[in-house]
Parts: structure tokens; sequence; C-alpha cells
């Protein structure tokens, strides 16, 4: 065995034991849920069992986790830039694991539209976190006001916009593919 396997050996032990733990399974729980032996569990925990691949896919499942999880080992790109849209003072950061997500942190200064006319409606969903200040978020014919540190998660298909409140604030908002795509182009619009 290289180094390199030892270390990814080691790492799918230690996922395994910390994921059981995680979800308060004891050994024995776990054991029943894999259909494996308690003691053939704990020597593969502890390093004491070869670990074999229909073991691993039968422990991920019962772990309720995926193989490529369990075994993953891809972690020389943990941090990530924002692409800048200067023009809509806005930040924007693709989730690597989920490419169909990504993370917009915006300023806004402007209150939202004050027409329906000028709101957007599209497929998917989104969520977003007040960094600063007040938002104001308009969906449909509703007007929330979402203050520092709340969080608000709509349907994109209600026509919606949100701009700022008594001064200028800053948001992250996390948009699904549906959503990103719905507003690409026009982030700075009220959107």
């Amino acid at each position: 065995m290289t180094h390199d396997e030892g270390e990814l050996d080691t790492l799918v032990r230690q996922r395994i034991r910390a994921l059981r733990v995680a979800r308060g399974l004891s050994l024995e729980e776990l054991a029943t849920r894999s259909r494996l032996s308690q003691s053939t569990l704990s020597r593969i925990e502890n390093g004491q069992r070869r670990l074999a691949l229909d073991q691993l896919v039968t422990l991920a499942r019962a772990l309720d986790t995926t193989l490529d999880q369990l075994v993953e080992t891809a972690a020389d790109d943990v941090v990530s830039s924002p692409v800048i849209d200067a023009a809509h003072e806005l930040m924007r950061w693709t989730v690597r694991a989920d490419p169909g997500l990504s993370v917009v942190r915006q300023r806004m200064t402007d209150p939202p539209p004050d027409s329906l006319a000028r709101m957007r409606a599209h497929p998917g969903r989104e969520w977003l976190v007040v960094l600063s200040g007040t938002a104001v978020l308009l969906l449909g014919n509703r007007r929330f006001r979402v203050e520092t540190n709340q969080a608000a998660e709509f349907p994109t298909m209600l026509p919606h916009a949100i701009g700022a409140e008594g001064g200028p604030c800053e948001i992250l908002g996390i948009f699904d593919r549906d959503a990103r795509r719905g507003h690409q182009g026009g982030e700075g619009s009220g959107a």
C-alpha cells in the first residue's frame, strides 16, 4: 500500500466513525443497518480489518451518504475567489459541490421597484440573508421587511423584487440553477 493509499484508508475509516457518531448511532445500531457484525464494524473503524468495496457501499447507504462522499479526497480547491460584477455591486461564487447553486453577495442602495410590472418571476428557489441594514422583499402583493441576520426563502415563480430600506443593505443570496438563470443579466434590477 502506498503512502497516499494509506492516508485514504485512514481518512475513510475516520469518516465512517465520525458519521456514525454524528448520526447518534452505536456500533450495534450501525451494524444492524449495514448488516455487518458489530465486531467487523469495530475492526473496520480501528484499522484491524481490510476495507472491502462492497462493505463501503453498504456502509455508505447505512450512514445516509454516498460512496463518493465517503472516499472523497479532493481538498485542494477549498478556497475560491468570487466573480465580481462592479456594475451591479455584487460578487458571485459557484458552489463546487453543486454547480447548479451559486452564492451572490450584493450591496443595495435603492428601494425595490414600486410597480408589479418591474418585478421578476421565473422557475427556481432563492434564499437570502441580510448581512447589514434592512431589505424589503416584495413577493407578489406582499411586502416583507428583512432585517440584519434575518433570512428569507421563496419560490421564484412568485413575482419578486428586493431593495434597501432606510439606507444601504447588504445581502447574501443562494440561487438554484433555475433562479440563477432567471437573474442573469439583471441582478441589479431589483431581483
